[in-house]
């Protein structure tokens, strides 16, 4: 019998960035939500402990033991104590690496989730939090893979405006923009822009008022990011142009974009153009917002 869970793709509605601090890390403040589309990790039975990666983009990861996945099983694990079945895990990478996406850190956060259920596991949601915590700075966002602000190393989490599923058409020109390398431009450039929390509303009534309130907002590391892949600039001003996007941003630290629509037949319209534009490009059009089934 073979179980599995959603790990969706991480989308930053924006994203603020501070001065790297003493202890190496940049403050952020970032409204984060999640895609209802991503990556899928299954278990199975099986005789002896397996891990193996499938899906479009599966050959672009090492399924070593540094693999997210696999850290996240072993922690699991360590932390659960006594003995367990063996297992096999499969990740179907359908999302691109290195892409602004919370990729990893969602794979891991359906990992967790996956094997606490799976296995049985008796462990506090503050045990799994933390789990995560140590597996990345987006991971107890990805764990629970709602919107949610975050602020600190992006994992003191608090409640954001009440949201609408946004209809959202996700881009990445197929090439990686490393996070390392994304704040190191950043702090090159001295452009900081502060981790600051902007005045947040209660709510959000549709598409249109949340886009007006995002387009005040920023992602500090969209020009650091197109300094290094000027394509991503390609990506952006493409989306710019289309007179279905109502505003359009980079996510995380690239190279993924997103443009956000009035609404699904808006969104389905741009996704279908896009490929046909550009082939050589990965589009999706999703829906964000969440929790996602899994």
């Amino acid at each position: 019998m073979s179980l599995s869970a959603f790990a969706p793709a991480k989308v930053n509605l924006f994203l603020h960035v501070g001065a790297v601090g003493a202890d190496g890390y940049h403050p952020v403040c970032s409204l984060m939500t999640f895609a209802d589309v991503g990556d899928r990790v299954f278990v199975q039975p099986s005789e002896s402990p397996e891990f193996e990666i499938t899906g479009p983009f599966g050959d672009l990861l090492d399924a070593g033991p540094d693999n997210l996945v696999v850290r996240a099983a072993r922690a699991l694990l360590a932390r659960a104590g006594g003995p367990q079945p063996p297992f096999r895990l499969i990740l179907e990478k359908a999302l691109p690496v290195a892409a602004g996406l919370g990729g990893g850190s969602s794979d891991a956060g359906a990992t967790l989730r996956l094997l606490r259920g799976a296995l049985g596991l008796a462990l506090q949601d503050e045990v799994i939090s933390a789990i995560a915590a140590e597996l990345g700075a987006d991971g107890p966002a990805c764990l629970e893979a709602r919107p949610v602000i975050g602020e600190g190393r992006g994992d003191r989490l608090s409640a954001p405006p009440g949201m609408p599923v946004l209809d959202a058409v996700l881009v990445n020109p197929r090439v990686a923009s490393p996070t390392g390398a994304v704040y190191r431009a950043f702090d090159e450039d001295g452009a900081i822009g502060g981790a600051d929390r902007p005045p947040l509303p209660e709510a959000f009534e549709d598409a249109v008022e949340a886009v007006a309130y995002l387009s005040r907002c920023r992602n500090d590391l969209e020009a650091p990011a197109v300094r290094l892949t000027p394509v991503i600039g390609e990506v952006l001003e493409t989306l710019r142009y289309e007179p279905e996007t109502l505003m359009a941003r980079m996510s995380g630290s690239g190279a993924t974009c997103f443009a956000l629509c009035a609404d699904g037949i808006e969104a389905e319209g741009l996704a279908d153009r896009l490929s046909a534009m550009r082939p050589d490009w990965w589009v999706r059009r999703c829906r964000l917002g969440g929790p996602w089934p899994e």
